[in-house]
């Protein structure tokens, strides 16, 4: 894992690649943030002999970063028994997409979400199957079929042998292949802008037509906005409720943006985001919306 040279120049050209791991092994840019910055201390904080011995300094601090999120992973049960309502994954902007929406270039720091690729990989829906996998899981799964990382080197990070890592990204690989094969980013825009014409008519039966009868929508306030705490079931009831949420909150904007790098819808209100929306899309209807309002996660999306 991870490139040989133990320069300053390559140590830092590592931290985008461990951001990119963290994130979807944890699902959290400010956790990812942390488990790579507590990487580099360690890192730093070994006598210079020992830094001399260790050949690829990338190999070390992508283990020791999937040690820190695997560690993070194991104690995120009792987290999410904490949080109020249900927990999803942060989500993230296209930075050239919303900037050159809202006319300004980002200023300060560099946001660790900019430094995550966007692919399938982080997917809101993908992301979601990789919360139902044990931490062993989710680890070996994502270095293995997502980094391409050997099974002997995810081996050294899970205190595993070889075979039983084998054994872990195949058990993973099933809970993804029992999900649905993704619609085209075309068809899943097509049926995002509908959903937006008719959230912004209010046309409950326009938007009864685009969710599936079983179709399910679930909210993340953390306890800090208003939020249902359980699971919205039924096209119709969620069509109820989006125009509810439209009758109560005068002036809401809706953006149609990327989304973790698919179509997905942002409201604003005032000039300030405050949900975020994916969607996940079969045979031309909604089956999932996974709505984030937790303030803390839409950070990216105020910068």
């Amino acid at each position: 894992m991870g490139t040989v040279g133990t320069g300053t120049e390559e140590i830092a050209g590592e931290r985008r690649q461990l951001i990119n791991i963290a994130y979807r092994l944890l699902g959290s840019v400010t956790e990812a943030e942390d488990a790579v910055q507590d990487a580099y201390t360690r890192w730093y904080g070994l006598p210079p002999s020992r830094q001399e011995e260790i050949l690829s300094p990338g190999a070390w601090l992508t283990t020791v970063t999937s040690r820190i999120c695997l560690d993070l992973l194991g104690s995120a049960r009792a987290r999410r028994e904490r949080y109020v309502g249900a927990w999803l994954p942060e989500p993230l902007p296209d930075r050239t997409e919303w900037c050159r929406a809202g006319g300004a270039a980002p200023t300060g720091p560099a946001d660790p979400a900019d430094q995550i690729v966007q692919d399938e990989s982080v997917a809101t829906a993908f992301l979601v199957v990789l919360e139902s996998m044990t931490p062993a899981e989710r680890v070996a799964f994502v270095l293995h079929d997502v980094f391409r990382y050997p099974f002997a080197e995810i081996a050294g990070v899970l205190g595993r042998t070889p075979a039983a890592c084998k054994q872990l990204a195949a058990s993973a690989r099933r809970r993804v292949r029992g999900a649905h094969a993704p619609v085209t980013a075309t068809g899943r825009a097509d049926v995002v802008r509908h959903v937006k014409e008719a959230w912004e008519t209010k046309d409950i039966a326009a938007l009864v037509a685009l969710l599936d009868p079983a179709a399910v929508m679930t909210a993340d306030g953390g306890g800090m906005v208003g939020a249902v705490l359980r699971p919205v079931e039924g096209g119709a009831r969620i069509a109820q409720y989006m125009v509810a949420i439209a009758d109560k909150a005068p002036g809401l904007e809706l953006l149609a943006r990327s989304v973790n790098g698919v179509p997905g819808l942002v409201a604003r209100r005032a000039g300030v985001v405050m949900t975020v929306a994916s969607f996940d899309v079969h045979d031309g209807r909604v089956t999932r919306v996974w709505a984030v309002r937790n303030p803390e996660k839409l950070r990216p999306w105020a910068r």
